[in-house]
C-alpha cells in the first residue's frame, strides 16, 4: 500500500493504480473524456489534470501512476485555469448544436462545460468541417463534434476484436473512420455509442426519438440469450424506446449485444392483441369467451394422452411452472416439453446442464476447449470474457472443428468424437494439457449435446475431470453454453417430457390437440392435429395455430428468468400488453378455470411462491455418475445460427432485419416497405 495526499486528506491506494484513481477513492470527482475505465489509457483530452507538488505543471492524472508521498491537489486556481483551456479548445470547432443533439442531456461535453467553458470564445477562425463517416445501420455519426478521445477506436480493437475503427490525418485534419466506410462487423458495435462522450456516434434507430428526461427508466435484464445481462428498457407511453446497459460486473460489464440493444423495436411489429380462430383458412377475431369456449370443448373431447404442450425460448419462470401445474393436475398429461431439440440432458444435478465455472469465472481460465459451440453467436457477452481472458492471460484456446473467426485466435481440432475419445482416455496432449492446467474450462454447446454420441462424450468429460480433480468445491471445468433465456429454468422446473419421446411423437402427427406457450422455433407437417398458440407475436407459431390466445412479451409482465451459470433473476415489467392481450400465466389459470372450474393461484404471489418451493426441494448437486456408455464415431458439427433471427423478436425487428442484410450481403429491391 502507497501512501498519499489528496487535497489534504491522507488516504491508502494500492500500487499501479493511477493518480486518477487514488483521486476518486479520496473523493475527489476528475473530469475525463478519453479515460475510461475498460479501456487502455490513452492520454488523449488532457481534461483530467492535477496540481502535484514538486511538479512544474499540471499533470494528466489518469496517465501518471501514484508514487509513495504524492501530494495532489484537484481544486487549485492553477487545475481550473488549465481545464478552461482544454474546454476552451475542446470546443473550438464543436458546432455546438445541443438543441438538436441526441446526445443532449447524457453528454460529458455538455456537462463539463458547465463547470469549465466560458461564455465566449477567443477562436476567431472557421470552424472545420467532417464529413459524415458511414459505421452501418446502427450508428448515426456527425464527426464535426467528435474530440478525437479515441474511446472507440480502443473499444472496437481490444474489446471487440474487430479493428475496424482507426484515425487518419494529424492534428485538426485528424479524422476517425472506419477506413472503407462500412458497417462494423461485430455484435458488440453499439457500445461505442454508450462510450462516445460527445454526439459525434449516436444512434441511428433511435435518432430524434425522444429526451432522455421524457422516459421511464425499468432496469431489468436480457432475455435474448441465456447470459442474462443487466439491462435498462426506456419506455415512452406503450413503446418501448431504447435498451441500454445496466453495469454488472459478474455478468455483462457496462457492455451488451447489438441484439440485446436493438431488437426491442420487435415489440411493436406483428404483435397478436386479440384472439383469433382459423377457419377456412383464414383467421378471425374472436371474443376472449369464445376463444375459451371453443378451447374447452376441444380439450374435453381429446384423450389426455393425445395432448402435448411445447414452451418456448423466451418464455418466464412463472409461465413454465404455471404450465407444468395445468398439465399434471387439469390436463393429465405427461407430455410437456421445453427442449427444442432432443439434446441429452441429466436433470438430476443443476450441475450438469450449466456453465458452472460462472463468466467472471473465464477471466481466470488458463485453457479453454470448445465443443459443438461458437460462443459468438450463442453467447455474445461470454464471448467478449474469453476474448479479455485471452488478452490478460494468453489462454490456450482450442476448439473441435473450425468455427471462422471468434475474435481471438484458438487451435483448431479435429471435429470427430474420436479426439474426445482420445482426451478422456489420456491419449492426447490435450489432456496433459487440461490435466496441468489450474483453471481449464471444457465448454459443450447444445450442438455437440444432439448428437448420438452426446450421452458418452458429457458423461465421459465428467468422469475425466472428476478423476483429475478439475471438479472441486473452488473451480468446475464443466460447462454448457445454452443459447436460449428460458432453458435452464426450463429444466430447474423439469419442464422435459416424462417419455422423452414428445418431438418425436410430434413429428409424427400422434398428438390431436398441441399448445404452443410462446414457441415459434419449431416446425413440423401438420395434418389433423388442433393447435393453440399462446404467445405475443404472429410468428412460427401462430401461422400453424388453429386458436390463437394473445400473451405478453418479457417488457409487459413481470418474470423470473435463470442465466446460463444459474442466477435467478427477475426481468420486471416496462410497458403493457397492447389490446385485449393478457399476461401469459393469468391465461394459463383461466384455461384451468375453465376446464377444472377452479384456478391454479390465486394471484401471482401464490404462483411465485409456489414455484420457489418447487425449486429448493427439487435438485440435487452432485456429479457423480456412472459411466458405462458405448462409444460411437461420428463427427461434430456446430449448427449455423441466423444470429439477427434467432427469437420471435428479433425476426419482428426492421433493425435486425437491416443489420441481417448487411451481414447476409442481400441487396435491397425497393420492395421491402
Amino acid at each position: 500500500m502507497l501512501k498519499v495526499k489528496v487535497n489534504d486528506i491522507d488516504i491508502e491506494v494500492d500500487e499501479g493504480l493511477t493518480v486518477l484513481q487514488a483521486c476518486e477513492i479520496a473523493g475527489a470527482e476528475i473530469p475525463r473524456f478519453c479515460y475510461h475505465e475498460k479501456l487502455s489509457i490513452a492520454g488523449n483530452c488532457r481534461m483530467c489534470l492535477v496540481e502535484i507538488e514538486k511538479s512544474r505543471k499540471p499533470v494528466a492524472s489518469c496517465a501518471m501512476p501514484v508514487t509513495e508521498g504524492m501530494n495532489i491537489k484537484t481544486n487549485t486556481k492553477l487545475v481550473e485555469k488549465a481545464r478552461k483551456g482544454v474546454m476552451e479548445f475542446l470546443l473550438a470547432n464543436h458546432p455546438l448544436d445541443c438543441p438538436v443533439c441526441d446526445q443532449g442531456g447524457e453528454c460529458d461535453l455538455q456537462d463539463q462545460s458547465m463547470f469549465y467553458g466560458i461564455d465566449k470564445s477567443r477562436f476567431k477562425e472557421n470552424k472545420r468541417f467532417v464529413p459524415e463517416k458511414y459505421m452501418g445501420p446502427l450508428i448515426k455519426t456527425q464527426m464535426t463534434r467528435c474530440i478525437h478521445c479515441t474511446r472507440c477506436v480502443r473499444f472496437a480493437t481490444e474489446v471487440a476484436g474487430v479493428p475496424e475503427i482507426g484515425a487518419i490525418g494529424r492534428g485538426e485534419d485528424m479524422q476517425i473512420t472506419t477506413y472503407l466506410e462500412k458497417a462494423m462487423e461485430s455484435e458488440l458495435s453499439a457500445n461505442v455509442i454508450d462510450l462516445c462522450p460527445v454526439g459525434a456516434l449516436t444512434s441511428k434507430p433511435y435518432v430524434f426519438e425522444a429526451r432522455p428526461w421524457e422516459l421511464k427508466k425499468t432496469e431489468t435484464v436480457d432475455v435474448m440469450d441465456a447470459v442474462g445481462s443487466n439491462i435498462r428498457v426506456d419506455t415512452y407511453g406503450w413503446e418501448v424506446k431504447r435498451i441500454l446497459p445496466k453495469i454488472n460486473e459478474d455478468i455483462n460489464e457496462e457492455w451488451i449485444s447489438d441484439k440485446t440493444r436493438y431488437a426491442c423495436d420487435g415489440l411493436k411489429y406483428q404483435r397478436l392483441d386479440v384472439p383469433y380462430v382459423k377457419k377456412e383458412n383464414n383467421f378471425n377475431k374472436i371474443s376472449w369467451t369464445e376463444a375459451l369456449k371453443i378451447l374447452k370443448n376441444k380439450i374435453n373431447s381429446t384423450n389426455p394422452e393425445k395432448i402435448a404442450g411445447l414452451t418456448g425460448d423466451l418464455t418466464n419462470m412463472e409461465t413454465l411452472f404455471a404450465c407444468k401445474e395445468l398439465f399434471q393436475k387439469v390436463l393429465k398429461s405427461k407430455d410437456l416439453e421445453s427442449r427444442e431439440k432432443n439434446i441429452y440432458i441429466n436433470l438430476n444435478s443443476r450441475k450438469n446442464y450449466l456453465f458452472n465455472s460462472e463468466i467472471k469465472g473465464i477471466e481466470k481460465s488458463d485453457l479453454i476447449l470448445l465443443i459443438g459451440t461458437n460462443p459468438r453467436y450463442e453467447a455474445t457477452m461470454l464471448n467478449a470474457r474469453i476474448r479479455k481472458s485471452f488478452l490478460k492471460n494468453n489462454t490456450e484456446i482450442f476448439s473441435l472443428g473450425d468455427l471462422g473467426d471468434l475474435t481471438y485466435p484458438y487451435k483448431v481440432l479435429s471435429n470427430s468424437t474420436e479426439e474426445v475419445k482420445k482426451i478422456i482416455e489420456n491419449n492426447s496432449d490435450i489432456s496433459k494439457k487440461i490435466k496441468n492446467a489450474k483453471y481449464p474450462l471444457v465448454i459443450f454447446g447444445e450442438s455437440a449435446l444432439t448428437l448420438n454420441s452426446s450421452k458418452y462424450m458429457f458423461e465421459g468429460f465428467k468422469k475425466f475431470l472428476n478423476e483429475n480433480n478439475k471438479i472441486n468445491e473452488e473451480w468446475n471445468s464443466l460447462n454448457i453454453i445454452h443459447s436460449n433465456a428460458s432453458t435452464v429454468g426450463s429444466f430447474d422446473l423439469d419442464i422435459v417430457s416424462k417419455t422423452n419421446d414428445t418431438l418425436e411423437k410430434i413429428d409424427n402427427n400422434f398428438f390431436e390437440l398441441i399448445f404452443l406457450i410462446g414457441r415459434d422455433n419449431f416446425s413440423f407437417t401438420k395434418k389433423n392435429e388442433f393447435i393453440v398458440y399462446i404467445g405475443s407475436h404472429g410468428d412460427k407459431g401462430a401461422e400453424m395455430a388453429d386458436l390463437i390466445l394473445p400473451g405478453a412479451a418479457f417488457t409487459e409482465q413481470d418474470g423470473y428468468f435463470t442465466n446460463l451459470e444459474g442466477k435467478l433473476q427477475m426481468a420486471f415489467k416496462a410497458s403493457y400488453p397492447p389490446g385485449e392481450a393478457k399476461e401469459d400465466w393469468v391465461i394459463i389459470n383461466e384455461i384451468s378455470k375453465l376446464v377444472h372450474n377452479d384456478i391454479l393461484f390465486k394471484d401471482k404471489n401464490e404462483l411465485v411462491s409456489a414455484m420457489h418451493n418447487y425449486l429448493s426441494f427439487s435438485k440435487k448437486n452432485e456429479l457423480s455418475s456412472l459411466f458405462k456408455e458405448e462409444y460411437i464415431s461420428e463427427k461434430i458439427f456446430t449448427l449455423p445460427i441466423d444470429y439477427y433471427h434467432s427469437n420471435v423478436i428479433a425476426r419482428s425487428s426492421k433493425t435486425m432485419n437491416e443489420c441481417r442484410n448487411i451481414r447476409t450481403k442481400l441487396k435491397k429491391t425497393g420492395t421491402e416497405g
